[in-house]
Order: C-alpha cells, then structure tokens, then sequence
C-alpha cells in the first residue's frame, strides 16, 4: 500500500488510521501538526478539548472519554444550529463557536475515512 496510513477495523467498523513508520521524512515534514496548527491555534484547540468533555458528560458521563458516533451523525446541521448562535455561549457554558469548530472537526474526519474506506 503507498499510503501513510494503514487500516485497522474495530469493532464497531470505524477506520482507525495509524500513522506508518515507514512514512518519508519529507510526507511527515509536511505534516506540521504541533508547528502548523496547535501553536497557532493552543486557546481554541483547549476549548475544543473542553468542548468534548462537556459532550461526554453530557452523553457518557459514566464512560471514558470517546467519541460516541452513535449520538453523533448530523455534524452539518448541528454546526449550522451553533453557527446561527456564534459569539454567545450556549446554556451548558460551552461557547457556540467552539461546537462550530468541533462539528467541523468531526465532519472532516467522517469525511476523510469514508474516502479512505471508498480506496479499499
């Protein structure tokens, strides 16, 4: 395979993508995660992180930590709803713009592993 990305299917058939070791220096040289977009980003990536906390609280507060797609398949229409609501915060004290964010965050990755699993 020549992609940088192997594919594991767990149990509940999501891709999991696993960065490969064998990956070039130069693909994980353009790859800035910490220098492109975490130092630019650190205030807005911590309350993204805040943000999935309050969500498993919210849904799981029993569980670990994880993202329950289960209760999370309408990324578009939600991110609109929060959009319509950007600069004020919402009743569970998380900011509007920041579950804009996080449903972004998560329609992309949908996404990028159905077009993974569609090169199968």
């Amino acid at each position: 395979m020549n992609s940088k990305y192997k594919y594991e299917m767990t149990k509940e058939e999501d891709v999991k993508y696993v960065w490969v070791n064998q990956c070039n220096a130069k693909v994980r040289k353009q790859t800035p995660v910490f220098s492109g977009v975490l130092k630019y980003f650190p205030d807005a990536i911590r309350e993204i992180a805040q943000c999935s906390f309050q969500g498993q609280q919210q849904h799981n507060p029993d569980k670990p930590l994880a993202w329950d797609r289960s209760k999370s398949g309408d990324e578009l229409d939600a991110l609109t709803r929060h959009l319509l609501d950007a600069g004020t915060m919402d009743t569970d004290g998380v900011r509007h713009s920041t579950k804009v964010a996080w449903r972004a965050l998560a329609n992309l990755q949908k996404e990028i592993e159905n077009a993974k699993k569609e090169k199968l």
